[in-house]
């Protein structure tokens, strides 16, 4: 039988479906999500865009408007209703996108409230969606293809549950709640929302773009297949449930099963008459990349021990399937339906065809070629180049879209007499394919194991031609097995999975060898080549060595293993792993110089201002890992927050709230721990990966000077190398002064090289400097300027991570002084009358302050009187003038 879905609707003014009404409402959100999806992928880098937004933009947002406006569309046609009316189709589809766009505020500002609203409006649309379908069904006349409107409807009604679980996720409820909740959310909406909408379309709209028959028995199985398919969605649900993460795979494989019911009519419908033009290729690619990952999906799963694994499975597979599977079948849908449904007459029709059909073949190829790329463990610069290309060639439909319609409503129209050559679109496909291997050959070319530039290991031993595969797993700062034993001669081949959730990880070996950075969920392949002696790997990334991440080669029979590679005394080589770097060559272990700072050399201003305006501070902390000068003469590669280590000092009064969004512009996974705020760690005290943001929300309720810093492990590392600052919160009855400062100690272990800090004297507790702001001797170069008379506050933090304070200021005595929260000298009314105090004591991480009046002008030196740590740099002077 021959279908014409594609049949134009009549234009009339309160139809939906004609051209009157067709671009500048029904598909120009598309449009918008799309180029909105494009935007927050090259901008992610520089402000907060985390990749659920991207997913939800695309899925949410394209999709879910495309659905409410083609099913609408597919409903009248295949069940012979009447038009929508126009005015009643806009107000659904404002109200929807509406609630997407308040949905995807929610979510990057972090408003739970916005995203609840959200949620309301985008369930309120797609129930009254359903509304109209199932009334609809009702007064219709019989249809052999009504039951397409059935897979609609039960679409329609999985999306609330979904928005649902999904507003709840938005609470962070925490493990080992949050990765099922995940899981149910992600399954229900993208297989039931967006995957049963698209199996109950293809088995009409794809003979229909091949124009070609439907083949016999296709209706029977499709019918079949939605009870099939909601049975795999209740399936993975329902393993939610009752915590049993096998049946999670079960669910995919039935669902795998019944979306192949339908295809099989779509591929006997293809083999009849291939596909030839982009909307074809696409929906095709589109559906094959369904089956596929969701296959490849229920064997990963199946292996999965535990519900963090499998949902590092899904979390690695839902971009795949957005790419993939929703955004080719959404383009290539609406490539073949846009021109049919704006209709002019055929001309018209196959010339707008032909315009939207531009670089067709070069875009499949682009496409999906470079998916095929991203999902092998290549090298991860190899997959940022080639994510690239990808992104690029989705995005050309937006213009090749805007540039078909733009010539049809001005009548442009193009003579087609006949498609284009089989061999021009062979070439186009051609070029994708070489694009694809440059952005191969290019990523593997800037990788360091690319160049050939390993030692090799074999030591003079002969090969005895056997080849050894083993997969070594990075997880928790372990690598698992630690060890393997091969036979000298034989040639080594290692897989490294990051299988840790949160932290990046390497393998590297004393002959260069090196994995390159993995993210969480992503692997490389390391071909040792043969192995003629013992060696010795690690993670190269800053503190993990010393916390266990090693890896030992044993060769039986062969040669004692040589020295390794020179290494910096963190552990990490000096060949090209952390701290090798040709900057960091400025490094020196010298304590600094004479010549005092460097001219571009920044001393921290500690000068504290007045507290910020309102009750809600909103702040972004950028991490980057830069080198800086921390000692005349001495660069060091610094971990900080905003450019400046320590951070940012943020300053509030009791009952003010605090919304930091973290970016991680950093190399390895970062994250921040407030102090002056209680939250449950395991919500918002998270490691996030490089490239990722997060948000932190607290509410100050108790007065102090708070410590905030990186809690990624090893902690001790990431705060010596710069993570870490100060929130002063003010008591109600703090009393005002002439002059407020802010100190802030800190500890500096000088890595030869200049990375971020050596390891080995952090762990023997033998700093280079202790200092105040982060700089040697920072206020003797600055000295701090006072007036004779005038009140001077200190307020001081240990940040540790390991050294005491014991604040003096030489000639001074304070009269007031405040440690963690109380006054211990005077009282916020007055300073003490009579007592004084020579010093205020505070272990890492705690803090106060205290108060004096310098009455003779001259200089007064501010010290650790922990003398050692004084002459390491934590001095500066305060300069007393009438």
């Amino acid at each position: 039988m021959t279908l014409t879905v594609g049949k134009p609707a009549p234009s009339s003014p309160e139809s939906g479906t004609g051209a009157r009404g067709f671009w500048p409402l029904r598909d120009l959100p598309v449009v918008g999500w799309l180029a909105g999806v494009v935007v927050v992928s090259f901008i992610h880098p520089f402000i907060p865009a985390p990749r659920w937004l991207m997913i939800h933009l695309l899925l949410l947002g394209a999709a879910g408007h495309s659905i409410l406006v083609w099913s609408r569309y597919f409903a009248d046609t295949l069940a012979r209703l009447p038009a929508t009316p126009r005015r009643e189709q806009s107000q659904r589809l404002v109200v929807f996108n509406l609630g997407v766009l308040v949905v995807a505020t929610g979510i990057v500002t972090d408003v739970w409230p916005l995203v609840v609203a959200g949620a309301v409006a985008v369930v309120a649309a797609v129930l009254w969606h359903v509304a109209t379908i199932v009334r609809g069904l009702r007064g219709a006349l019989a249809s052999r293809f009504s039951f397409t409107l059935h897979f609609y409807v039960a679409a329609g009604l999985l999306l609330p549950v979904g928005v649902t679980l999904g507003t709840w996720l938005a609470t962070n409820p925490g493990e080992p709640v949050e990765t099922r909740l995940r899981l149910a959310h992600a399954s229900i909406n993208v297989l039931g929302w967006i995957g049963l909408t698209v199996l109950g379309t293809i088995l009409t709209l794809g003979p229909t773009m091949l124009r070609t028959r439907i083949v016999e028995g296709a209706e029977a199985r499709t019918r079949r297949a939605l009870l099939v398919l909601l049975g795999g969605i209740a399936v993975i649900v329902a393993a939610t449930l009752v915590d049993v993460v096998p049946l999670v795979a079960a669910g995919l494989a039935v669902y795998a099963f019944g979306a192949g019911m339908v295809a099989w009519g779509v591929v006997q419908a293809g083999r009849a008459k291939p596909p030839t033009s982009f909307p074809t290729w696409s929906l095709a690619a589109g559906i094959a990349w369904l089956l596929a990952l969701l296959l490849w999906t229920a064997a990963r799963v199946a292996l999965a021990g535990t519900w963090a694994e499998a949902g590092d499975v899904f979390d690695a597979v839902v971009p795949y399937l957005a790419a993939g599977f929703v955004a080719q079948v959404l383009l290539g849908a609406l490539s073949y339906l846009v021109p049919v449904v704006m209709g002019g007459g055929p001309a018209a029709v196959r010339s707008m065809n032909h315009d939207l059909d531009a670089g067709g073949a070069l875009r499949v190829s682009l496409t999906n070629l470079g998916l095929v790329v991203c999902i092998l463990p290549v090298p991860s610069l190899v997959r940022v180049i080639t994510s690239l290309l990808v992104l690029v060639a989705l995005a050309a439909f937006v213009p090749v879209l805007m540039r078909a319609v733009r010539r049809r409503h001005r009548a442009e129209a193009v003579p087609v007499t006949e498609p284009r050559p089989r061999g021009q679109n062979t070439g186009l496909a051609a070029v994708g394919l070489a694009l694809v291997m440059v952005a191969v050959a290019l990523g593997g070319s800037l990788d360091v194991a690319s160049l050939g530039m390993e030692k090799s290991a074999a030591d003079g031993v002969a090969a005895t031609g056997e080849t050894v595969e083993v997969t070594v797993e990075a997880r928790d700062m372990r690598f698992t097995p630690s060890s393997i034993t091969v036979d000298a001669g034989d040639r080594l081949v290692i897989t490294v999975k990051n299988t840790d959730p949160v932290e990046v990880h390497d393998l590297v070996l004393e002959t260069g060898h090196d994995s390159g950075r993995l993210a969480p969920g992503e692997e490389a392949v390391i071909d040792v080549g043969v192995v003629g002696r013992d060696l010795d790997g690690w993670c190269s990334v800053v503190g993990h060595r010393q916390m266990g991440m090693v890896l030992a080669i044993d060769a039986i029979g062969g040669a004692d293993a040589a020295p390794p590679a020179a290494a910096d005394p963190d552990g990490t080589a000096s060949d090209g792993t952390e701290g090798g770097h040709d900057a960091h060559a400025m490094g020196s272990s010298d304590h600094g110089s004479p010549d005092g700072p460097a001219a571009d050399t920044v001393i921290p201003d500690p000068v504290l201002g007045p507290v910020p305006q309102g009750r809600l501070h909103k702040h972004t902390f950028t991490i980057t890992e830069e080198m800086r000068e921390v000692a005349p003469g001495v660069v060091q590669e610094r971990w900080m927050y905003n450019g400046s280590a320590p951070g940012p000092t943020l300053h509030g009064k009791v009952g003010d709230v605090f919304e930091i969004t973290l970016v991680n512009n950093g190399r390895s996974g970062h994250s921040i721990d407030f102090h002056a705020g209680q939250r449950a760690p395991d919500k918002v005290m998270v490691t996030i990966p490089p490239g990722e943001t997060l948000v932190y929300r607290f509410k100050a309720t108790r007065s102090g000077i708070w410590m905030y810093h990186c809690s990624s492990m090893p902690m001790t590392a990431h705060i010596s190398a710069g993570l870490f600052g100060a929130v002063v919160i003010e008591p109600r009855d703090l009393p005002p002064v002439d002059k407020s400062y802010v100190l802030v100690q800190s500890e500096l272990y000088y890595d030869a090289a200049g990375g971020p800090v050596d390891m080995a004297k952090l762990q023997d507790e033998k700093p280079d400097a202790v200092v105040f702001n982060g700089y040697h001797n920072a206020y003797a170069h600055e000295p701090l300027k006072v007036k004779a008379g005038e009140r001077v506050r200190f307020w001081l933090l240990d940040a540790g991570p390991n050294r005491a304070l014991s604040f003096h200021v030489v000639g001074g005595q304070f009269d007031r002084t405040w440690f963690e929260g109380d006054y211990q000298l005077g009282s916020a009314s007055s300073p003490s009358k009579e007592g004084g105090a020579q010093a205020l004591g505070l272990l890492a991480a705690q803090g106060g302050f205290v108060e004096m009046v310098l009455t003779e002008p001259g200089r007064y030196p501010i010290v650790n009187h922990i003398m050692i740590d004084a002459e390491r740099g934590a001095y500066g002077t305060v300069e007393v003038t009438k």
